[in-house]
């Protein structure tokens, strides 16, 4: 199909003459002024912003009378522009919010965290910043073809390793036969005699263009997800391959690390031979699976400080009501029994009665790559449907595959009914919003569309099931989308345990983008992402010691203090406009940053002002997600969790801080007083260790360096011992316990813990030091060389400078007359050597007069 249109550029529109399936290039560009328009026949063309013709979409009923809501703007997918945001609560207060989460089979990678961490900031907006009520509910996917398949596989697996519990020729055979499997139907362009031993050529030869980097079949694309996927069985091959030859080779490799190398071809293999034997009824071969990773995944949210939904549903606790849901889409016409036990939307006779189909992805749904994607990869390809767009609500379950009795036989729901069904039964027959990822808008969020609008058109009117979708773009690394089934994903334990990111590192990431517009993870990304925490962290610093240490004569309301307060309300008030704008936290983090910096190029603040700022800041920072322990009660709050040191250090630390200070400033005065200094350590108490084990080495410090001071003070040490005792406190004791005490010319020194931002700070500024003490002493010695090679042409006697073979005859004062061959020297060249001559006889009597001296 070719698709004739323009592409959007800022300054022209440029002809698109490439080649593209239908609505290919939309879906792969974020820009929204361009829109593809159905006409209901496979082709689709573009026109502008002006022109176009918005979906079907009825505004909400506005509130009961007198009822205020806020003036908010979001994103709708169904209408592809932002629409005013009004709930279906007549009073305006609750708002019903129905999320698509995940199917678990295998760990979240970080592109589940941009989608269940970008849903949890705009609720929490929602909740905490515009004051709805939000009943948020989650749907676990506990019964799919993935987990199925994945399911089985492993019950398999291991009961395939408790009958082969050692490297035999027997395993070794059946793994052979699965690698000759895999690479037969993963990568078709090997020979079929492709063995471990040949492997490696054959790839390269068949395959060279791919592992080059290049698309498979053409020069004039980029490699895309088949590519990819190329890559990951080719992968997968090698690793088996590398298991069999070291069994072959006689390396005997243990038998748990053979298995781990030949997993990948085995279980396909295995399922392929006995899948078929496991019993459906038996439905814990499945939910062994789905239990491990629901909990696993419910750790990773509340590692990423993601909030509970308010309701959980799993699939597998909804089978009646699944059930009755279909036989009622049945009973309204628009779905239809077939003869092996399943049932299947009717598309057709959906969109004769009046019903639109596709309203979110409307040129895809001719797409069949995206509609077969929808039904599963264990779906009947041969089904009797009356049409191959129809999609599955009941599917006849397949011998090996779990069933659900049915009045169509044994059976299991099809994917999108699972959410149609729970997210009504807990919500009612209309919900506001309705989320997940922009990958689920066509088929499944499409489908869920048809099929719910289907179900409550019985009671007369036809009903708007769900008022707003909101779609969360992608996140991607290298141009790649994450993805389980291209196995090129970091999970989120990986990264967490890495130290690659954190829970505030990530969330600040997210917050930076557009929510429903797609993320490339960059080195530019990183460091703006690291830039903007670590000034956060260390306005809130210096807010916090604010608190510790006030100034001892804050004044207030001068016109510093005016100013700033005035563009406190300034940024107040932009945050506000950009929150109504369909959540832009992009602008409201931008904003939040020039504050910090107007704050920054501001001397003289009063510490009132500064913990006004910071207060307004640290509500929005929790209100986004930002603070784990962060708490919207307490309205004095300042700052966010980790910026300030440990609270078992506390008690010990901030003594010890204080004790240095003194002793600095007493070492810095010029007149020692070793009375004073003494009688400062008998001034600081140690408190008793309440946290026991946990302050024990912050308590030791304080201990160690209060008698070093005592000890220095009694012997009546110099100052410069005083101040080499207060810097190893800060560069080795108190460094050792990851706490930096920051010195400041006129204030107290500023307690910090120390993280990997400041460290780089500070190895970066000690390597400057280090590399001007270098240069310095560079320098230095060129200097002394210089001086050294002077002073040892010194030392030579102007009156026999030039007594070498160069010359035969000199006057009286050394001057050559005549050269080596006893020819008269030039008189420009005896000018030359005159001049040199008497540069010597002045550095010679120079020479002789310091020896003399």
């Amino acid at each position: 199909m070719i698709l004739c249109g323009y592409k959007w550029s800022p300054a022209r529109l440029i002809p698109v003459t490439k080649r593209l399936q239908c609505g290919q290039y939309l879906r792969n560009t974020p820009n929204r002024d361009l829109d593809f328009l159905p006409n209901r026949n496979t082709h689709f063309t573009m026109a502008s912003k002006t022109a176009r013709q918005q979906p079907p979409w009825a505004p909400p009923k506005a509130p009961a009378a007198g009822i205020q809501i806020p003036a908010l703007k979001v994103y709708n997918s169904l209408t592809r522009r932002k629409d005013d945001f009004v709930p279906l609560d007549p009073q305006g207060d609750v708002v019903t919010w129905y999320t698509c989460g995940p199917t678990v089979y295998d760990d979240a990678h970080l592109g589940h965290a941009r989608n269940y961490v970008s849903t949890d900031i705009l609720r929490r907006i929602m909740k905490d910043y515009f004051g709805f009520q939000v009943k948020f509910v989650m749907n676990i996917t506990d019964v799919d073809d993935k987990i199925i398949l994945r399911g089985r596989q492993q019950y398999l697996l291991e009961k395939y390793k408790m009958e082969h519990d050692r490297i035999d020729d027997s395993l070794v055979a059946d793994t052979n036969h699965a690698f000759t499997q895999y690479i037969q139907k993963n990568l078709p362009l090997l020979p079929s005699d492709t063995t471990p031993e040949n492997l490696e050529a054959e790839v390269i030869h068949y395959y060279k263009r791919v592992l080059d980097g290049k698309a498979l079949e053409s020069d004039t694309e980029s490699p895309a997800d088949k590519e990819a996927k190329i890559r990951m069985h080719i992968n997968t091959a090698r690793t088996a391959a590398g298991g069999l030859l070291a069994s072959s080779n006689g390396l005997q490799p243990a038998q748990e690390e053979f298995y781990i190398k030949a997993e990948d071809v085995l279980l396909p293999y295995l399922d392929s031979l006995h899948g078929s034997t496991i019993d459906s009824k038996d439905h814990t071969v499945f939910t062994k699976l789905t239990q491990k990773f629901e909990k696993r995944f419910l750790d990773d949210m509340h590692n990423l400080n993601v909030l509970d939904a308010d309701v959980v549903t799993r699939v597998t606790e909804f089978g009646p009501q699944i059930v009755k849901f279909i036989e009622r889409i049945i009973a309204n016409d628009f779905a239809y029994a077939t003869s092996d036990g399943s049932v299947y939307f009717d598309i057709e006779a959906f969109e004769k009665a009046g019903n639109p189909y596709a309203r979110l992805e409307p040129w895809n749904r001719n797409d069949t790559s995206l509609v077969a994607d929808g039904e599963g990869s264990l779906s009947n390809k041969a089904a009797a449907k009356r049409n191959q767009s129809d999609f599955a609500l009941w599917k006849a379950s397949k011998p090996g595959e779990p069933s659900w009795d049915s009045p169509w036989g044994n059976g299991r729901p099809g994917w999108h009914i699972e959410c149609s069904v729970m997210a009504s039964e807990v919500l009612g027959k209309t919900i506001d919003i309705h989320s997940g990822g922009v990958d689920l808008r066509f088929p499944h969020h499409d489908n869920e569309l048809a099929q719910s609008e289907a179900y409550w058109s019985s009671e007369g009117s036809k009903e708007q099931w769900s008022n707003y979708f909101i779609h969360m773009g992608h996140l991607s690394i290298q141009g790649m989308k994450m993805s389980k089934s291209l196995k090129n994903f970091t999970t989120i334990k990986q990264a967490l345990q890495s130290g690659e990111w954190n829970s505030r590192s990530l969330r600040i990431c997210l917050l930076m983008s557009p929510w429903q517009d797609g993320v490339e993870i960059t080195d530019a990304l990183l460091m703006t992402t690291a830039g903007w925490e670590d000034k956060l962290n260390n306005f809130f610093l210096k807010a916090i010691d604010t608190t510790r240490n006030p100034s001892p004569a804050s004044a207030k309301n001068t016109d510093v203090d005016k100013q700033l307060l005035g563009k406190l309300e300034k940024a107040k008030s932009d945050i506000d406009e950009a929150l109504r704008d369909s959540f832009n936290t992009a602008g409201a983090m931008r904003i939040i940053s020039e504050l910090v910096t107007d704050f920054n190029s501001t001397k003289g603040v009063a510490d009132e002002t500064t913990l006004s700022i910071a207060r307004f800041i640290t509500r929005i920072v929790t209100i986004f997600g930002l603070d784990e322990k962060g708490d919207l009660k307490d309205t004095n709050r300042v700052g966010w969790s980790g910026v300030d040191i440990p609270a078992p250090a506390v008690p010990f630390v901030y003594p010890v801080a204080q004790l240095r200070d003194h002793v600095r400033q007493a070492a810095r005065s010029g007149v020692l007083d070793y009375a004073s200094i003494a009688q400062l350590t008998e001034n600081v108490s140690v408190p008793s260790s309440a946290h026991s084990n946990d302050s024990k080495a912050y308590e030791d410090v304080l201990v160690q360096f209060r008698a070093d001071v005592k000890k220095l003070a009694d012997e009546k040490a110099a100052a410069k011992d005083l101040l080499a005792l207060c810097d190893k406190l800060r560069d080795s004791h108190l460094w050792k316990l990851k706490i930096y005490l920051e010195d400041r010319d006129t204030q107290p020194a500023m307690v910090r813990p120390l993280n990997k931002a400041l460290e780089d700070a500070l190895a970066k500024k000690d390597s400057a030091a280090k590399d001007k003490l270098a240069a310095k002493a560079r320098r230095e010695a060129e200097e002394a060389e210089k001086k050294k090679l002077l002073e040892e042409k010194a030392k030579l006697s102007h009156l026999t400078m030039f007594k070498t073979d160069e010359y035969k005859e000199w006057d009286a004062d050394g001057i050559p007359t005549k050269d080596a061959k006893g020819q008269e020297v030039a008189k420009n060249k005896r000018k030359k050597l005159l001049k040199e001559w008497e540069k010597q006889k002045k550095l010679h009597e120079e020479w002789i007069a310091r020896q003399q001296a």
